[in-house]
């Protein structure tokens, strides 16, 4: 590749990419605005009204995940990604514009729905557009971005909130530091907006529309992405999809304050710890840059899911004997590390690759949405499950699942490094 079509790729898939970083961003910010927006519309008492502003995202991104697959194979990866710029940026300006909590959480689903279109579309674009020998590589790039705007909203937080002693920082942080949580969102926001008008449209989708056009081909809907022939890819995605959620590592930032100050931190402790993991999180997705295509996409998921469920069985024991903490800071960041380096980047890439270009679109949309219906459930259950079974049963729940997940891949997961997205759809379907 000539160094100037190099510079060119990786022009694109950094703008694609963007949405990954908004993704990371919106995803975590609201944790550390919670406590403060919380008091600011007087639900710090009222668990349900507290579990609505949670999830109202999450169910945006369940939407947006659902709609971007037909919409994606009508009109286009690259209009897509505009679209899902624009709903990040008015969900940054009016989160924290709006008093009123109705209109609070219409701007978060907003956000939501920018997150689902992103999430699915980022990788496939990224996929469809690099070559096989980079093409792990490249796909890594989108969660290099989802981390580094989960550690930048992490960093925003801890800068923004100020100490929670002294009355008049406890008022700013109510009345105004959370509004500015969410309106630093605008700046990255703008940026993937105009730029993306700059990448020009895949070309894989390119192709299907003019298959499409000449009535060889036409775009494939639900029916067919569930007939026999595509039922084993299918599953494949579908579990790698949701195991990223369920093996319970995206609870540690959705759940920071519950897990840390059960460890024994204090909340200003707290928001260290939290910008540490979010610092292990992008280094060891810089080591996923360098294994993905060294290593292979099935050993580093086989290391993810047995890492995990050792870590986890530990994590769950040193609850269950009330050890308290560097060791339970050091635990957590490790299986931050293993999880960066494993199942956060490998299983966007898997499920950019895995599925034949005539569905390519659909598949994603269906495992995406797979995927965020998993991390609402993981959301919603983590404080039940941690209530019902404390943090040491909770986590040994959660070495289980890695545990059999370890399994289910041994038997079903191929190897997908250096091979063009035409080989694998043989591979994978029979197709000849």
């Amino acid at each position: 590749m000539q160094n100037k079509s190099k510079t060119f790729l990786y022009f694109i898939c950094a703008v694609s990419a963007m949405g990954g970083l908004l993704f990371g961003y919106d995803w975590v910010v609201i944790g550390g605005a919670k406590p403060f927006y919380e008091l600011f519309f007087n639900i710090s008492s009222n668990p349900v009204m507290q579990g609505v502003a949670m999830s109202t995202a999450l169910v945006g991104c369940l939407t947006g995940a659902m709609m971007a697959g037909a919409a994606a194979d009508r009109w286009g990866r690259k209009p897509l990604l505009t679209v899902s710029a624009v709903l990040f940026t008015v969900s940054a300006v009016g989160t924290g514009l709006f008093n009123d909590f109705t209109l609070f959480n219409i701007a978060r689903f907003v956000g939501g729905m920018g997150i689902g279109i992103a999430s699915a579309l980022a990788p496939m674009y990224i996929a469809e557009v690099s070559p096989a020998e980079i093409r792990g590589r490249m796909v890594s790039l989108n969660q290099m971005t989802i981390v580094l705007g989960i550690l930048a909203a992490q960093i925003v937080n801890m800068l923004l909130a100020r100490d929670t002693s002294v009355a008049e920082s406890q008022a700013w942080n109510v009345e105004w530091g959370w509004r500015w949580m969410f309106w630093a969102e605008t700046v990255p926001a703008a940026l993937f907006l105009v730029m993306s008008f700059f990448i020009p449209e895949s070309p894989a989708f390119l192709h299907l529309k003019d298959a499409a056009t000449t009535h060889l081909s036409k775009e494939a809907g639900l029916k067919e992405l569930f007939q026999n022939k595509y039922r084993r890819v299918l599953l494949l995605g579908l579990v790698i999809a949701v195991f990223q959620q369920w093996c319970g590592t995206n609870v540690i930032f959705n759940y920071a304050q519950e897990i840390f100050v059960g460890a024994g931190y204090d909340v200003d402790g707290m928001f260290i710890d939290i910008v540490i993991t979010g610092i292990a999180n992008v280094l060891f997705t810089f080591v996923a840059l360098y294994t993905i295509e060294k290593w292979g996409r099935r050993t580093l998921m086989l290391i993810g899911a047995g890492g995990l469920g050792l870590i986890y069985l530990t994590l769950g024991t040193c609850y269950f004997l009330e050890v308290k903490g560097v060791m339970m800071v050091a635990l957590v960041v490790t299986a931050i590390s293993v999880y960066a380096m494993t199942l956060g980047p490998v299983t966007w890439t898997l499920l950019a690759e895995i599925f034949p270009h005539r569905i390519r679109g659909v598949a994603m949309a269906t495992c995406t949405f797979a995927l965020w219906v998993g991390c609402c459930t993981l959301t919603f259950s983590f404080p039940s499950m941690n209530a019902a079974l404390g943090s040491s049963g909770t986590f040994w729940i959660y070495s289980a699942i890695c545990c059999c997940a370890f399994l289910f891949l041994w038997s079903q997961c191929p190897e997908t490094k250096g091979k063009s997205l035409e080989k694998l759809e043989q591979e994978l379907t029979g197709r000849q």
